[in-house]
């Protein structure tokens, strides 16, 4: 018996999420049909399968991570086969027995902001605003109100413009519910004039109660998942 992680790609736009649900077309529902038809996972039950990320309905990922224990080595191109072609597994990486897919060390998010006009955003504005999202935070406002722990370590925020698009990549170690598309959708209005430095700070104060509505899903990516020690070998040709 051996335990190894899967880093798995998909495009989120026709499925209902990540997680399983009985009667709808979710990622984790997909993939889970094709390890066992593959026989990569003979009971889901026993394998200890875990995940990194449950992902709303419309988000991307290029990393999201799966492990599980099998009998044997998977084949990557094999399961691919099995699988629908929004789906892709990338890699894989051979993980200590107790490794779950959760307790990531570091998470990697990257949401594609697209306007006509070419200088639609303030660049440095929102930059200075991503710095003051950054480092440690009760993150209450970019979340649900009754979150049991909105304390949440922002390691970067970093923006990037090309064009028509701006790249807001968010990396830490966790995020609430719905929180890097609230982060971004300040970030957007920061960037337009709407809101300054200071309504950024009141919305870092868990005592002021902020409204802010989440962008869109379809433009978030979960770029990648990191582990202490774990380094996935990935396939060419699935990539």
């Amino acid at each position: 018996m051996i335990r190894v992680a899967l880093k798995v790609a998909y495009l989120g736009t026709d499925f209902h999420g990540f997680q399983r649900q009985p009667n709808l077309r979710t990622v984790e529902n997909e993939l889970i049909n094709a390890l066992k038809e593959s026989g990569t996972i003979d009971n889901l039950e026993q394998s200890s399968y875990s995940i990194a990320g449950r992902t709303d309905r419309g988000v991307h990922a290029l990393g999201n991570v799966v492990s599980f224990c099998t009998h044997k080595e998977p084949i990557i191109n094999q399961i691919n086969d099995l699988l629908p072609q929004d789906i892709r597994i990338l890699g894989s990486a051979r993980v200590p027995m107790g490794f779950k897919a959760r307790f990531a060390q570091k998470r990697h998010y990257r949401y594609v902001l697209c306007n006509q006009q070419k200088d639609e955003w303030e660049m440095g504005k929102m930059q200075e605003a991503a710095s003051l999202m950054e480092g440690t935070h009760n993150f209450i406002n970019f979340s649900k109100r009754n979150e049991r722990n909105p304390l949440r370590k922002v390691e970067g925020v970093r923006i990037t413009a090309k064009d028509h698009l701006c790249l807001v990549n968010v990396e830490g170690e966790s995020f609430l519910w719905n929180m890097v598309r609230k982060m971004v959708a300040v970030l957007d209005s920061v960037g337009k004039g709407e809101m300054g430095l200071e309504d950024v700070q009141k919305c870092l104060d868990p005592d002021y109660q902020a409204a802010i509505m989440p962008m869109p899903p379809e433009s978030l990516i979960l770029m990648d998942v990191f582990y202490q020690g774990v380094k996935f070998k990935e396939d060419s040709y699935a990539r």
